[in-house]
């Protein structure tokens, strides 16, 4: 089999085996059709750590920021070990190869108040509007990713014990209460337009305009909108609102294993970096509540 059926064969083994998304697959595809092309007419059997180690560096030269090109390694690490399972390769020359060191990035939330003032943008009495003003609800009293919320079944949902089954990366589902704000806002959302368009259970909640699927990037467009409205610069993106989510349950003293199971992490160190916003609230505080800050 030649190098792209293997790609494909990987492909649909991440797909139909591991569970992941769409979007991960078509990021697996790009990054390791990237490697294919570096290789040429190499065989994969024949690629080294060396042949590894000259790719990496080319990425790094060429200007493409350390977390992407650790996004790639890992990609690959994954292919090579799937070629290694299948007996295609006998080593998986990307295990040693050293991942870029990477900026510790701190998620940058918007104030209670700023989500407050965004949330008030939608005007909930035309069915756009309400549409925007549930999925804005949605996504800030739950802290899921934007493709779960555009992703939302009407099977997911239950009103009556006022939580949503999110199907997250992998296919790991978690059950997330939805607050007593966004449940009342997605009744009166059910109630109107949306029930007229349901199908089946399996239908989609959100939808366009004409009738289609709501994407992430529509999604990143209604916000900013309503970001402007607001006067909250800079533009936040979809995933700033689960940044806040998470600080601001921290702040108020959310236990952090239950911020990690609600927000779907599988590893409570990925969640921890809420943590450092959350001291610099408490520092911020203390400065200004203590007769000695």
């Amino acid at each position: 089999m030649d190098d792209v059926g293997l790609l494909d064969q990987f492909l649909s083994y991440l797909r139909l085996e591991k569970g992941l998304s769409s979007h991960s697959i078509s990021a697996y595809k790009t990054d390791i059709n990237q490697f294919l092309g570096f290789i040429k007419h190499n065989q994969l059997a024949q690629v080294t750590k060396t042949i590894c180690e000259h790719y990496v560096h080319d990425l790094s030269v060429s200007g493409i920021k350390s977390k992407s090109v650790a996004r790639k390694i890992s990609a690959l690490r994954q292919f090579f070990l799937y070629l290694k399972k299948i007996q295609v390769v006998e080593q998986n020359p990307f295990l040693e190869t050293a991942m870029p060191k990477l900026a510790r990035s701190i998620p940058k939330p918007l104030t209670e108040q700023q989500v407050d003032l965004l949330l008030k943008q939608p005007d909930e009495t035309i069915d756009l509007g309400l549409r925007d003003k549930c999925m804005l609800e949605l996504i800030y009293a739950t802290g899921m990713r934007v493709s779960e919320l555009v992703g939302i079944r009407f099977n997911q949902i239950n009103l009556n014990q006022g939580v949503v089954r999110i199907e997250g990366k992998g296919g790991k589902e978690r059950l997330i209460p939805l607050g007593e704000v966004a449940a009342d806002w997605l009744a009166i959302y059910l109630s109107t337009n949306a029930r007229q368009n349901k199908k089946s259970n399996q239908a989609y909640v959100f939808n366009s305009q004409k009738g289609h699927v709501m994407t992430r990037q529509a999604f990143w467009y209604r916000i900013k909108k309503y970001a402007k409205e607001a006067g909250i610069y800079p533009l936040p993106s979809p995933h700033v609102l689960r940044h806040s989510f998470a600080t601001h349950l921290l702040n108020h003293s959310a236990d952090l294993r239950v911020v990690q199971l609600l927000l779907g992490h599988s590893d409570l160190s990925t969640t921890q970096i809420y943590t450092l916003v959350a001291k610099e609230k408490l520092k911020q505080m203390h400065s200004e509540h203590h007769p000695r800050g």
